[in-house]
């Protein structure tokens, strides 16, 4: 038995907390492990896209490549492309 300076037992008040605790961090991770198995999912389909491109023909790095671009902002695929012929310059190529 856990008692205060006033001689009050704070067992239950310390369990009923540990519940609430325990409750809410069993619902944190149950919501992570489905957004996991959501992840898992969509990167087969996304291997699965890309397996459809190859087979039609397309270069699967390209497309890679062009789906990082499209993500970057316009000055700074300009900003790389720049320093790109740059080095090639300087490397002769």
């Amino acid at each position: 038995m856990a008692l205060d300076s006033t001689g009050r037992d704070h067992t239950e008040d310390n369990a009923q907390h540990g519940n609430i605790a325990a409750d809410r961090l069993r619902s944190l991770v149950e919501r992570i492990e489905r957004l996991e198995e959501e992840r898992k999912a969509l990167a087969g389909d996304i291997k699965d896209i890309y397996a459809e491109a190859k087979s039609a023909g397309f270069d699967v790095k390209a497309l890679r490549a062009l789906i990082a671009l499209r993500k970057k902002e316009p000055a700074e695929i300009e900003e790389q492309e720049t320093l790109l012929d740059l080095y090639k310059r300087a490397l002769g190529m």
